[in-house]
């Protein structure tokens, strides 16, 4: 059978050099263009907005797997890096050793350890600001009741392989979980040929905390951070993106552990007017087509239609300068379309049904069309606001829903790191003031005994 995971798992080494040689074949490339009227809505767009937030596909391997991991522990995570990367790995290797995580710093670039850096710092001022502050107010009788914070135990963040090491996903999880004060850290993430991690992926782990890290990626990696094995205790809660396979995992183990959101392949929607640069568009649509996994959507709504066709043809130009993917052309030719309305209005209700990742507004006074977006994990603001920005430095966490589901999750942010618990203090005069209440409700529900709990303390012994 095919490699299932082909989406989630490391690529085999850097390219070749005869691979980067080749012609990277487009001329048969076609880029959809659609008009949207909403009272006659197009077959094609409507298609386009009810992608699936899991593939069932995806599911029937990651059940089989994780079946097996729970079962077998260690001896089935190694059979499925056999299987799935095909790469021999025993238990005892699965942990990288501190002696290989120091090794990075003569490895990486300066400029790369400058941009980590920069980024763990942008990352760590927005998490601080963005964590909510125990609170607590006065009961009406002279109690008190609030909520206090307390970071999780231990947690698992996952860094995805597939098609390139993705050192940026480290910082955006790990550095938040440690700014929330998990004490213990687990990070996966596929090794690349040879059974080594990526250095770049590896240091930026490094620097932003993780207290363990394992060079185990795809369903395999969930399976082990989920239910525990000899080598690998199991974790509280799992974040980070992953493509279709890791996606389905993750929904699989929930109430096992807890988990972010749905953080599947990358996809972008973008709302234009006549004041927005087609060379600009296209290069956007492309950073998220570029991901991988082909399982990526890029969407452009704007009101004017030679735009459409200016980004459609620099689509087609832009992509001739990028390295040969199959990938990346499926998603051109399946998972990307240019929609032209009629107004701006019918545009962001339009970007609002397709609930995207990540949502640009290249508009006039683009600040003002903030407040009508319903439906968007992140929003990126004008035209100095690429969505590359996000995922590398601007200070939000760029794991954001995905499929459609930004409609109901948020992106991960520091309090996903941390339990909320709600504390009630009554004094005897709130107990008394709300006995009458209680007794009610015990009634109607038939709980005799709720009710008594309450009255009892007021009966003389």
């Amino acid at each position: 059978m095919p490699t299932p995971q082909s989406g989630d798992s490391p690529l085999n080494g850097p390219r070749e050099e005869e691979q980067m040689d080749k012609k990277n074949d487009k001329s048969n490339l076609a880029i959809a263009i659609a008009k949207w009227v909403p009272n006659q809505p197009s077959e094609q767009v409507l298609e386009f907005l009810n992608r699936p937030a899991f593939l069932p596909e995806a599911e029937t391997v990651a059940r089989e797997v994780l079946d097996d991991i729970k079962a077998r522990g260690d001896a089935a995570v190694s059979d499925c890096i056999a299987r799935f990367n095909e790469q021999k790995m025993a238990p005892a290797k699965f942990a990288v050793t501190k002696a290989e995580r120091m090794a990075t710093l003569d490895i990486v670039g300066a400029s790369f350890k400058k941009a980590v850096q920069e980024s763990i710092a942008r990352v760590t001022k927005f998490s601080k600001a963005g964590l909510r502050p125990n609170w607590q107010i006065l009961s009406p009788k002279g109690g008190m009741m609030g909520e206090q914070f307390m970071p999780l135990d231990r947690v698992g963040c996952y860094i995805p392989g597939g098609a390139a090491p993705l050192a940026s996903t480290a910082i955006m999880t790990v550095t938040l979980a440690k700014v929330a004060g998990v004490p213990e850290i687990v990070a996966c993430t596929p090794a690349e040929r040879g059974g080594k991690v990526n250095p770049y992926v590896l240091y930026a782990l490094e620097a932003a905390g993780a207290t363990e890290i394992y060079r185990i990626g795809g369903i395999q990696a969930i399976g082990a951070m989920a239910y525990g094995t000899r080598s690998i205790r199991s974790v509280q809660k799992i974040v980070g993106p992953g493509g279709p396979y890791v996606t389905a995992a993750k929904r699989l183990v929930y109430g096992v552990v807890d988990l972010d959101l749905v953080a599947g392949p990358s996809e972008v929607a973008i709302l234009a007017d006549d004041t927005a640069r087609a060379s600009h568009i296209a290069a956007d649509l492309l950073a998220q087509a570029e991901h991988g996994t082909g399982h990526e959507k890029a969407l452009l709504v704007t009101s004017s239609a030679p735009l459409a066709y200016a980004v459609q043809e620099e689509l087609l130009r832009q992509v001739q300068m990028l390295p040969p993917s199959d990938a990346l052309n499926r998603v051109l030719t399946e998972g990307a379309l240019l929609v032209i309305v009629d107004n701006l209005d019918i545009g962001m209700d339009l970007c609002n049904q397709f609930a995207p990742e990540h949502f640009e507004i290249i508009v006039r006074e683009p600040r003002m069309w903030l407040k009508k977006v319903r439906r968007a994990g992140a929003v990126f603001i004008g035209p100095w606001t690429p969505e590359c920005a996000g995922d590398f430095v601007a200070g939000p966490s760029h794991v954001l829903p995905t499929g459609g589901t930004a409609a109901m999750f948020s992106g991960l942010t520091v309090d996903a790191f941390r339990r909320r618990t709600s504390y009630i203090s009554y004094t005897r005069a709130d107990l008394q003031d709300v006995l009458p209440y209680i007794e009610a409700f015990a009634e109607v529900e038939q709980l005799e005994a709720h009710g008594r709990s309450a009255k009892i303390r007021f009966e003389r012994e």
